[in-house]
């Protein structure tokens, strides 16, 4: 029998990304690379129809947009909490849950963790947002509860749990030289977490901290909700979003929200799903439009329209400069960009939101914004230009340190008790 290694495991399970950490009794943690050196690795799953295998990461990914057949899952985290979290779907000709699917991730981390270490740890730390359901307790309890069956049911004994923003804190603490009051931000796929903490060398020995967090606060808006609102602007007018039709009215919308959420685009190749869409052709003055639309739809384009949203955003971001989306594999010649303007505009409402969680946190924990020693930045959506613009304009003066994006989280949990 294979002992477990002693030390604690902390498993980062993101609504876009995911990643692991190992810390040794009083040792530093480290992250364990997932996909050949790749230390983060993205929620994905694919089901392959043709071999019958199943691919995760980028793995996954590149088997969707390279057209082999089979079924694509993303944004898994986003259905804890939700009744379809027990729903099940049919891939390779078997129904299975979504409950099922993420076990089968969780396994997956492990089963990687387990041939780093030489054995398969048993001890698990994860990280939750500080809400997974805003404003809804009894869904959120439910989340955390389904997500500990699922990491119990792969071979985890020992499982708690860790807010996301206070593990970030417990990674840069590390690096402190001196106390600092820091508010964390961490902006992940699916939610946006604050912690006002007090942070220290000396602090870092104590064993009880709950007295350093001052406070906490939570917003269920992320990098998916980027996402979805730019596709919706940007990309799905091609399809008729918006388009007022022969008594002008607008086309039905629905099926354009489903199509930019990641975790619901699935349930449109469904044969009743399609029936509806090629029913909307009367809602359509211009026919061109509408057949796009079929087009995405029958050919199962949805997750690769999301990805080239995602991924134009992420380029548009990095470099400040117009980022091109070329959709010629939905129809010849077609093509759009993205601009840093546009992701200005048409974010402003959501990162307001996210700043104004952000502005209630530190204002819970009794300080001015001027008080705080720093800004600590994790999570991949938090690298996005214009949210750091916005928030450098609420909190004036305060210094923006950006961490670890995609690791740090993982690292603070494995140091949490």
């Amino acid at each position: 029998m294979t002992h477990s290694p002693p030390g604690t495991l902390g498993i980062d399970f993101g609504t876009s990304n995911s990643a692991v950490s190992w810390a040794a009794p009083g040792g530093a943690a480290r992250l364990i690379a997932l996909e050949d050196e790749a230390l983060a690795m993205p929620t994905a799953v694919f089901y392959n129809s043709e071999d019958l295998r199943t691919h995760f990461g980028r793995d996954a990914v590149a088997q969707y947009l390279e057209g082999t057949e089979g079924r694509l899952m993303r944004s898994l985290k986003s259905l804890l909490g939700s009744p379809l979290l027990l729903e099940t779907t049919e891939v390779n000709h078997r129904q299975v849950s979504f409950q099922d699917i993420i076990a089968t991730f969780l396994a997956t981390l492990r089963e990687r963790a387990a041939q780093s270490l030489g054995s398969a740890p048993t001890r698990v730390v994860m990280g939750r947002p500080v809400h997974f359901v805003d404003d809804d307790p009894a869904r959120d309890a439910l989340a955390q509860a389904s997500l500990q069956q699922a990491a119990q049911s792969v071979g985890f004994e020992q499982v708690s749990f860790q807010l996301e923003p206070i593990a970030a804190a417990l990674d840069y603490e590390r690096r402190l030289k001196q106390e600092s009051t820091v508010l964390v931000v961490d902006v992940g796929g699916g939610t946006s977490d604050f912690t006002v903490v007090r942070l220290g060398p000396q602090r870092m020995r104590q064993p009880d901290r709950r007295e350093d967090v001052l406070a906490t606060s939570g917003v269920h808006v992320g990098g998916t909700d980027f996402d979805q609102k730019l596709s919706l602007d940007l990309v799905m007018p091609l399809l008729g979003y918006g388009h007022l039709g022969p008594q002008g009215r607008e086309v039905p919308s629905r099926v354009f929200f489903d199509l930019s959420t990641w975790h619901l685009i699935h349930w449109l190749y469904q044969p009743r799903a399609l029936a509806q869409a090629q029913a909307l052709w009367t809602n359509y003055a211009q026919p061109a439009l509408h057949r796009r639309l079929m087009q995405v739809l029958q050919a199962r384009l949805g997750h690769h329209l999301a990805h080239d949203v995602e991924q134009a955003k992420i380029r548009c971001s990095e470099s400040n400069s117009e980022a091109a989306l070329d959709l010629a594999y939905v129809e010849a010649g077609l093509h759009t960009a993205m601009t840093a303007a546009d992701i200005e505009d048409h974010l402003q409402a959501l990162l307001a939101r996210t700043v104004a969680c952000a502005c209630e946190c530190v204002q819970a924990a009794g300080l001015a914004p001027q008080a705080l020693d720093a800004i600590y930045l994790t999570g991949g959506s938090s690298a996005l230009r214009p949210f750091q613009t916005a928030l450098q304009a609420a909190f004036a003066g305060v210094p923006l340190m950006e961490g670890d994006l995609f690791g740090g989280v993982a690292l603070g949990l494995a140091y949490s008790r």
